[in-house]
């Protein structure tokens, strides 16, 4: 007779709930659902019916469960759950839409995979947002859910992931539920921080009580309710707690041992049956299969200990019995409800509920439990040589349970060696950790002692992958007591701490670790450790705030690549060119490129995807620099996209977005860099985060839109801070552009002194910041700089950037017509006009920079180029620089084309209260509290005009004097 509930009961609220959320998926409003209950509380029971029904309304489900027995293997559930994809979850033609995350899923979908090289990008928080875009693309139509079983038995990276998904799930067709139970430990810890901070919601799975009980049995029975006793269902509420797995077991047991029987059509207690001690359900469980036989019992006690899923085969081989006999007991086992065959895989068995296994992994006597697990580990290294995937780990168990607790340490090692390659560092530490555990109930000899050793190494190495520098720091610690006249794992050690400082931004203390090890490598240090050590120093120098880092990065990385050649180490070698690459960029473009293309020779040759990677984008950002040629970055962009360097894409897609702002695509741009600066922030890259940030400064100040370059200045501030690398960006080609579109020169000379200043403090990585082009052409027209600095200038590498060459031309033409060399200035002329064509406002911006000397000294065409700037910068919308363009060519007496237009500029509210175009113009000056003079000078009109412009703001506003004018101008103009 079946024992398991047809119907669900007492759960009928908890139902309605999950209902509603998953409603809410289906209209693309995600949400993370926790249940929460003790062992057999009806957790999974109740995650099955929101399963079947979400299915049955059209929802892809994707579901996966967490390991029970040993340490987590990572990504376990989200695996297991994303196998669901290729089993029809998602349609084949559908998988392109995910681009670049694609080759992520690698990791977790194997056919998905690229060929020639590692999943993508490694990092966590990528692969987490490939799981969120995959799981968004599964449910586009119907919505999707993603079921995740016992999430207390997953690993930290599977949690980690599960904490980002809830964090962005808000407008995704996605219901995140996972099931855990109540308790200490990470799942529940997280499930209730999740809770509290609106991204999650914890469903908690009480009790029956009596009468919800009685509903249960009779459901159980397949009976009315008023078919049975009330006696009988007083005895297994107050007997089970209200448990409905021990209710469901205790009405088995009662059935089975005749304690509970149908008499005259009711079910009762039969006789003065009675429990003397209240059972508990993993003995109960216990005696049920006890019930089956002495050879269904053996069998279950074997495959628990190869964990809730197994392959009868396995254990046929473990037990040595025939096929006919073991079919004829799994059968017994499947009809007492322990054991269910594995929907997915053939041959494959699994235990009807985590408890099952509990109650019955740990029923064989000592000696057997050992035999039966040295022979159990046997057998699988047999069938799979090598141990791979999670075959390892279950046999490290296997034989930590026969006794061998150094060869289980060394294969618990092992597995943490694998985890920590596969980007789960968090994983190996733990499985690392279990391994010192069973190394601890071993007898000390060689064997222990270079398990030890290798154990503490891989400890280490985890460590400093994960950047726990403090931790890393106590493991050496312990190592050096170990084995401490080992010079040359000494090395290694701190070469290991090293990138672990580098990884965690710990430079003095990395510089620390380098200069331990150089103090042990002479005579010891292999040429291999010695290649290594200058790459971590190099890639230290980068990051350092010294005023010669790129100088040392330099030296070092030739170093490491001359070593590395000679062994050979293709990584280092390519990893080294690179960074010469970088810092050749402060030389010459030419060597750098020559640099870079070694990198990517070398990244071909051997097979490195990554470093490819790379080399591409070295290459394309030198084309944008010398030429303005953005077309191999963007190609670089898309080898990124395509092998998942999600990271690496990133970077090279915010200097694209930078790019479309000096070309003048300024709508391009901000689309590209909104992007751009949402997908890092969500994926936590904070450089690229703050190169995006400087953009959006320049991108404003280059539209003249001065509110708004304050406002993205100060969120630029926010995150960066004033001491950032990128502030001569900000302020060379942010903030000195923006004063000159508003006719404002002197504040322009201070932003670019600013840069003069930050550059004199440190070396910087950029190129375009006005020291090299703007700043000297307004040290020209202001009288400041002679030929001999522009010709010195224009020599240099930077000089002969495309950007900068269009304002040293443009000084150079200045130069020659204020010494009466026309043709001298119409070939400089000439020259600017062929390298600034690709760069819209910044051409027109030195056209009339550069017209007002020309009139003034007779040379070029000062007009055309007035009236072209004109045009150009009224349709921009940039008033200042339009009405400096009509006031000269009135000096000149040219013709000046009548401009009535612009009040679409004006916010609505301030045009139904009467301002006139140039009374909003005197109103955007009015946050600098100018005076009648100062506006005059920036409008290019008579202080008269200023004030009469000021007197009808104050009368139209209804504002009593020009200090409130002031105060209230940001507010009045933010009006939409």
């Amino acid at each position: 007779m079946r024992t398991r509930a047809a119907a669900l009961v007492g759960r009928s609220s908890q139902l309605a709930t999950l209902g509603t959320y998953v409603d809410e998926a289906s209209r693309g409003r995600g949400n993370a659902l926790f249940l929460v209950g003790e062992p057999g509380i009806g957790k999974s029971r109740l995650l099955r019916e929101v399963v079947a029904s979400a299915s049955a309304a059209g929802m892809p489900v994707l579901r996966g469960r967490g390991s029970s027995t040993g340490p987590a293997v990572p990504f376990r559930p989200l695996a297991e759950a994303l196998l669901a994809v290729t089993r029809g979850g998602l349609a084949p033609a559908r998988w392109a839409d995910l681009g670049p995350y694609r080759p992520v899923l690698g990791r977790l979908v194997p056919e998905w995979a690229e060929q020639d090289g590692p999943h993508g990008d490694a990092s966590l928080v990528v692969l987490a947002e490939a799981i969120l875009r995959l799981t968004a693309l599964a449910g586009r139509e119907h919505g999707c859910v993603l079921a995740l079983e016992d999430l207390h038995e997953a690993d930290p990276e599977t949690l980690a992931v599960v904490e980002y998904l809830a964090g962005n799930l808000a407008g995704q067709p996605v219901l995140l539920l996972a099931t855990l139970r109540s308790g200490a430990g990470g799942a529940p810890e997280l499930a209730d921080e999740l809770t509290r901070r609106g991204d999650g919601t914890v469903l908690t799975l009480a009790r029956l009580d009596r009468p919800q009980v009685h509903e249960l049995m009779a459901s159980c029975l397949e009976t009315r309710p008023e078919s049975l006793s009330d006696g009988a269902s007083e005895r297994v509420w107050q007997d089970s707690g209200g448990n409905p797995l021990m209710v469901e077991e205790l009405l088995h047991s009662m059935i089975s041992a005749g304690d509970l029987v149908a008499e005259e059509g009711v079910w009762q207690l039969a006789g003065a049956a009675v429990a003397a001690v209240r059972p508990t359900l993993l003995r109960v469980i216990g005696e049920r299969a006890d019930r089956l036989g002495g050879g269904v019992t053996r069998l279950l006690s074997v495959a628990a200990l190869l964990g809730r899923r197994f392959p009868l085969v396995l254990v046929r081989r473990i037990l040595g019995v025939g096929d006919q006999a073991l079919l004829g007991e799994v059968r017994s086992a499947v009809e007492a409800q322990l054991l269910v065959p594995d929907e997915h895989e053939p041959g494959w068995y699994a235990f009807a509920h985590p408890l099952a296994l509990e109650a019955l992994r740990g029923r064989l006597a000592p000696n057997d439990l050992a035999a039966l697990s040295r022979r159990a580990a046997d057998e699988i290294a047999a069938a799979h040589p090598g141990l791979p995937d999670a075959w390892c780990q279950l046999a490290a168990r296997l034989r930590e349970s026969a006794g061998e607790h150094v060869e289980a340490a060394r294969l618990y090692v092992e597995c943490g060696r694998r985890a920590a390659a596969d980007g789960a560092p968090g994983s190996a530490t733990a499985v690392l950790r279990r391994a010192r555990a069973t190394l601890a109930g071993a007898g000390v000899d060689s064997a222990h002692h270079e398990v030890r050793r290798d154990l503490l190494e891989a400890l280490l190495h985890a460590l400093a992958e994960d950047g726990q520098f403090e931790q890393a720091v106590s493991v050496v610690d312990e190592l050096t007591l170990y084995a401490p006249g080992d010079r040359g794992r000494r090395i290694d050690r701190h070469i290991r701490l090293a990138w672990a400082a580098q990884v965690s931004g710990h430079w003095a203390e990395g510089h620390a670790q380098v200069t331990a090890a150089r103090e042990l490598a002479p005579g010891v240090a292999d040429p291999e450790q010695l290649a290594a050590l200058d790459a971590v120093a190099a890639y230290l120098a980068i990051l350092s705030p010294a005023p010669d880092r790129l100088d040392q990065c330099d030296r070092l990385a030739r170093r490491a690549v001359e070593r590395a050649e000679g062994v050979p180490l293709p990584s280092v070698m390519c990893q080294g060119w690179y960074a010469i690459g970088y810092a050749a960029r402060e030389r010459d473009l030419t060597e750098s490129d020559l640099c870079f293309r070694r990198a990517l020779e070398a990244a071909v040759a051997h097979r490195l995807p990554m470093w490819r990677n790379y080399a591409l984008t070295g290459l394309g950002g030198n084309a944008w620099l010398a030429e303005g040629d953005a077309g191999p970055l963007r190609h670089a962009h898309a080898e990124m996209l395509r092998c998942g360097a999600i990271g690496l894409a990133q970077n090279a897609a915010a200097v694209l977005g930078l790019g479309a702002v000096l070309v003048g695509e300024f709508e391009r741009a901000e689309r590209e860099l909104d992007a751009c600066l949402a997908e890092s922030r969500r994926l936590k890259l904070v450089a690229v985060t703050h190169y995006v940030l400087t953009s959006r400064v320049i991108l404003a100040a280059h539209r003249g839109r001065r509110e708004e370059m304050r406002a993205a200045l100060a969120e630029f501030t926010a995150h960066a801070g004033d001491e950032s690398v990128e502030a001569s960006q900000v302020h060379g080609l942010g903030a000195a552009f923006c004063a000159l579109l508003e006719e404002d020169r002197p504040t322009a000379e201070q932003e670019l002194a600013r840069v003069t200043a930050e550059r004199s403090r440190r070396q910087t990585p950029f190129h375009l910041d006005g020291q090299y082009g703007l700043g000297v052409l307004l040290d020209v027209l202001a009288g400041r700089a002679d030929a001999e600095r522009v010709r010195s200038v224009a020599a240099t590498h930077r000089g002969r950037m495309r950007w900068n060459r269009h304002f040293l031309a443009l000084a150079e033409a200045v130069l020659a017509g204020r010494r009466g060399d026309t043709a001298a200035a119409a070939d400089a002329m000439t020259r600017a006009d062929a390298a600034g064509r690709v760069y819209g406002m910044a051409r027109h911006l030195g056209l009339r920079l550069v017209a007002e000397p020309a009139a003034a000294e007779g040379w070029g065409d000062p007009k055309a180029w007035l009236r072209e700037a004109e045009d150009h910068f009224h349709r921009a919308g940039v008033g200042p620089v339009a009405a400096a363009c009509r006031t000269l060519l009135r000096r000149l007496g040219a013709p000046v084309r009548q401009r009535r237009v612009g009040t679409e500029r004006i916010p609505e509210p301030l045009r139904q209260l009467g301002l006139t175009v140039r009374e909003y113009e005197v109103l955007e000056l009015m946050p600098e509290r100018l005076g009648n003079k100062a506006l005059a000078g920036r409008l290019h009109i008579s202080p008269r005009t200023a004030e009469k412009h000021v007197a009808s703001l104050l009368r139209k506003t209804g504002l009593p004097d020009r200090d409130t004018l002031f105060d209230r101008s940001r507010e009045l103009l933010s009006r939409v």
